[in-house]
């Protein structure tokens, strides 16, 4: 039963962030880090584009395995795809950078304005008791989570080169990092320390499969670079247009993980209504359970105590 109350809650919580993105005021605050990252990416791409991708460019030819390669892409005529080398490293680098700078933007100044707007319309009567609503706790937990993807990212690049791993690997740790990241800000005003470890526990692969969809579709604005070559001219505008993308998928999975998680932070407060102790968290009930096992004397029985002697005439003894 509490699968299938989960799969419904998953598929209710997606339609409606669905229809949340059209409201004028997620339209409206989801400009902002456009703005940001996308202004960003125009003033380094303007002042640093050529310089980096010449950098590159000498970097290979110094290489000698590399130098070998481009020399025979020349000797058979592919000068074209040598010309592109470069830059496409370039923005191999670029766009990792690009999506994680966008989740950021997204997880501090969208996340508090879109889970505010889900609990006024959704959950009014919801009462804030979140112990992690300070914006530094949530950014060391977000730079930490980040830091722990791009290790990941690093050590998994080897396995890129098998098939299967190159399409699993990458967003599987995008998928763990909106999750981590996603799910603790929508919590973090509303639920307390208890509370917010036993619905990212108890829901912990329902939230990884949601930040692998999210991931899924935050890769999505990739597919502007496959274009083709030419598209690397127009490589700063694309940069934005992508950082629009992102921001509008990254906002999507803010919201659909914001009424997923205050959905069960709804019912296990109903939960706890009705028995205090379930509704703690596994962890919690089974501690106090301990706690209550260890102070509660043994059962008396009757062959533990002395008998009583009666006297006959009714009189104690």
């Amino acid at each position: 039963m509490m699968r299938v109350d989960t799969s419904k809650d998953l598929l209710d919580s997606f339609w409606r962030a669905a229809v949340y993105c059209l409201h004028p005021r997620v339209i409206l605050w989801s400009q902002l880090p456009l703005v940001l990252v996308g202004g960003g990416v125009l003033g380094l791409g303007w002042l640093y584009w050529e310089p980096a991708v010449l950098s590159v460019r000498q970097g290979l030819e110094q290489w000698a395995l590399m130098s070998a390669f481009l020399q025979w892409l020349q000797a058979i005529g592919a000068d074209s795809f040598r010309s592109v080398v470069a830059p496409l490293i370039v923005v191999t680098f670029a766009v990792p950078v690009i999506v994680v700078a966008s989740l950021l933007l997204v997880a501090w100044i969208l996340t508090p304005t879109l889970v505010t707007l889900v609990a006024q319309r959704r959950f009014p009567d919801l009462v804030r008791r979140g112990a992690a609503s300070a914006w530094w706790q949530g950014l060391v937990w977000s730079l930490g989570c980040t830091v722990v993807a791009l290790l990941a990212l690093v050590l998994s690049m080897p396995l890129w080169l098998v098939p299967p791993l190159a399409l699993i690997l990458p967003p599987l740790i995008w998928g763990w990092l909106a999750s981590r990241v996603m799910a603790f800000d929508a919590l973090s005003a509303h639920a307390d320390v208890t509370e917010r470890r036993a619905i990212l526990y108890d829901h912990r692969w329902a939230l990884l499969g949601m930040g692998v969809v999210v991931g899924l579709l935050g890769s999505a604005p990739s597919l502007l670079w496959a274009v083709g070559a030419l598209t690397l001219i127009f490589a700063p505008v694309l940069a934005v247009l992508s950082v629009w993308l992102y921001t509008l998928m990254f906002a999507f999975g803010t919201l659909w993980f914001a009424h997923f998680t205050l959905s069960r932070l709804a019912r296990l407060r109903a939960q706890q209504a009705l028995d205090p102790h379930r509704a703690q968290g596994p962890e919690v009930f089974d501690s106090k359970a301990q706690d209550t096992q260890a102070h509660e004397p043994p059962e008396a029985s009757v062959a533990s105590y002395p008998s009583i002697p009666h006297s006959t005439d009714g009189k104690a003894p």
